[in-house]
């Protein structure tokens, strides 16, 4: 182990110890503030009961969902804007005001829209998750060496064979790099979907313990938002090692 992660995890560890004994010395109401060791039993206990199942599946279910829409459609217009000065001029706006717009406050009404099901949910997750990707696609289109553009000119090459050959090399680094962000943000869309208008999910178990002064389970819910917060940003992770390390192995097979 390294002593960097040494490091972090002994100052993690001191929190916990320095939180725990803030509460028993000082008697602190578990309404108010939970101790460590009463969270990490309502989280094995209400794990090994399978309570939390269904509220993790429902979340993962509109994350995976609104971020893979979202990715789509940031990713495709990221390409467009970067291709084409018209297109960046008309649509460029309009994607700013998407961003402007308080995803809360937009949540009822897309509920009083689509109703109480996925669809409102993945929207908003949707919404949030897409700018990050437009922004990163569109840097990395856009920043190529001039030297390499010069010599794809000399080379009579096209539009899209500079775009595959060229362009789209050079901007995956920055299209993993908004795949991570949006992953990560997509987590937060949803429970901010479910704060309004959801009877399951992890977003509505935060309202539901709030109502019911359960400070102890919001505090388990948190964690296991943090959880798969950090396994699906690894998971990013993991694609885009795996996705450098084909790709390099295919240019040194052709070269």
């Amino acid at each position: 182990m390294k002593k960097t992660s040494v490091y972090s995890l002994s100052i993690f560890i001191i929190i916990l110890v320095i939180w725990e004994a803030t509460v028993h010395l000082r008697d602190i109401s578990q309404i108010i503030l939970p101790s460590p060791s009463a969270v990490a039993m309502n989280l094995v206990q209400h794990t090994q009961s399978g309570y939390f199942l269904p509220h993790i599946m429902t979340t993962l279910i509109e994350v995976l969902g609104g971020f893979l829409v979202g990715s789509m459609i940031g990713i495709g217009l990221g390409f467009l804007v970067a291709q084409s000065k018209t297109a960046q001029e008309i649509l460029h706006p309009y994607i700013i005001a998407s961003q402007a717009m308080p995803k809360l406050a937009l949540a009822p009404l897309l509920v009083l829209w689509f109703g109480f099901g996925y669809t409102p949910k993945m929207m908003i997750v949707a919404l949030v998750c897409f700018f990050p990707l437009f922004e990163s696609t569109v840097t990395g289109l856009s920043y190529v060496s001039q030297e390499k553009l010069a010599l794809f000119r000399s080379l009579r090459a096209t539009s899209f064979q500079t775009l595959i050959k060229l362009r789209v090399p050079t901007a995956m680094p920055y299209i993993f790099s908004g795949l991570r962000v949006s992953i990560v943000l997509s987590v937060v869309g949803a429970v901010v979907a479910e704060f309004i208008g959801a009877n399951k999910g992890l977003g509505a178990l935060i309202i539901a313990s709030q109502g019911m002064l359960n400070t102890t389970l919001m505090f388990s819910v948190f964690i296991l938002l943090t959880v798969m917060g950090i396994i699906l940003y690894q998971m990013i992770n993991l694609i885009e090692r795996l996705f450098f390390k084909k790709y390099s192995y295919s240019r040194g097979r052709q070269t």
